[in-house]
């Protein structure tokens, strides 16, 4: 009959004692890199063109076990102020008060409520966005693109790409109906740097 050194027995216990410390470990909170972020969308233009506009993500945070997208969540506000439209007349006119009205709603703020996981790389994440002073459900289908350290090691970075569509007049933003359409396509390009400091209790801003 084999015979078990203590020092294996010592190496089990310690093992199963770690289980929990291990799965405890595995999820982290990231602080979205405003830098390496990016919000594009496109609307249609009178039939003419659907022209693209960009904007800021101004700050959020992502909790995230890559192992466990169950318990997944993240906060995020969106500076409507920032929208480039690539003229700056144009810029005035989408953050006047017929449309985004920036000066009295500056951010956009999305929190999330759950996540699937479709395969290894894939999910959804469903939560709540609140524009235009209107709140809504929204559904984002998503990729996990990267997950790791930086090559100079500073950093453990977290990487998505997701989409959304948008009815703008269901967050009231109802002007010029015959000019401008009511979808508004979405992308985020999303990077998220590991930071297990941020408060994640109150809001996205830590």
């Amino acid at each position: 009959m084999p015979r078990f050194r203590p020092t294996c027995w010592l190496s089990f216990a310690l093992a199963i004692l770690l289980l929990p410390a291990a799965a405890q470990a595995a999820m982290h909170t990231y602080r979205y890199d405003t830098v390496h972020s990016q919000i594009v969308f496109s609307i249609d233009h009178d039939g003419y063109s659907r022209p693209f506009g960009r904007l800021r993500i101004a700050h959020g945070w992502l909790r995230f076990d890559p192992d466990d997208w169950s318990h997944a969540s993240t906060v995020l506000d969106i500076d409507m102020g920032s929208a480039d439209m690539g003229d700056a007349k144009w810029n005035d006119a989408v953050c006047g008060g017929s449309l985004l009205d920036c000066s009295h709603e500056r951010y956009a703020h999305f929190v999330s409520t759950s996540v699937e996981r479709k395969d290894a790389s894939h999910g959804v994440l469903h939560g709540e966005l609140t524009l235009h002073g209107v709140t809504r459900p929204v559904t984002l289908p998503f990729t996990l693109n990267r997950l790791a350290r930086t090559i100079f090691g500073m950093h453990v970075v977290a990487g998505f790409s997701a989409t959304a569509t948008l009815d703008r007049t269901a967050f009231g933003i109802t002007a010029f109906p015959n000019a401008i359409g009511h979808n508004v396509a979405v992308w985020l390009e999303l990077e998220a740097i590991r930071d297990d400091h941020i408060d994640t209790t109150s809001g996205a801003k830590p």
